[in-house]
């Protein structure tokens, strides 16, 4: 594991789907990007921060997505399928596995803030290629093998003072 420290350079990306379904699930409230991107900065060397988005055309995303920006994150906009039974679907996975493994060279760190236990196999990826790992999500919706890949979790649940709006 490597340890942290201030020249130690960083990818941030949020699972904007998996994060704002959590904190309106668990606490009806949303999440702060600003404090998630300073706290997983952590003083180091930020190199990049995504946020992989969703366009449902509701009537305040186009400022959300603003505000992103003005944050610091890159945003990575993905529009909603409906299928012809009505059903909706729409995830970044694989676009974040992409983005991470296409940043794996560029970094010593990756945080990944999300839940979601598809992500383990990369988790596991990045470590095997010398990248540290630190996942910041909500515990009660985080998968046990995501924790059990990563370097590090950050409980987002435990300081949600810090991490909720």
């Amino acid at each position: 594991m490597t340890e942290i420290h201030p020249d130690q350079r960083v990818a941030i990306l949020a699972d904007a789907q998996n994060l704002y379904h959590t904190a309106q699930s668990l606490y009806s409230r949303n999440i702060d990007y600003s404090s998630l991107l300073q706290k997983g900065t952590a003083d180091r060397a930020l190199t990049r921060a995504i946020a992989y988005v969703i366009r449902a055309d509701s009537p305040d995303e186009v400022s959300f997505f603003d505000a992103l920006v003005d944050i610091g994150f890159e945003t990575k906009i993905k529009d909603i399928k409906t299928f012809g039974d009505g059903s909706k679907k729409a995830d970044w996975d694989l676009g974040i596995a992409l983005d991470a493994v296409s940043l794996a060279d560029h970094v010593d760190t990756v945080v990944l803030c999300s839940g979601d236990g598809d992500f383990e196999r990369l988790c596991t990826h990045l470590r095997h290629e010398g990248v540290r790992v630190e996942v910041m999500a909500f515990r009660e919706s985080t998968a046990e093998e995501l924790v059990a890949a990563a370097d590090t979790f950050i409980d987002l649940s435990e300081r949600k003072e810090t991490f909720l709006l």
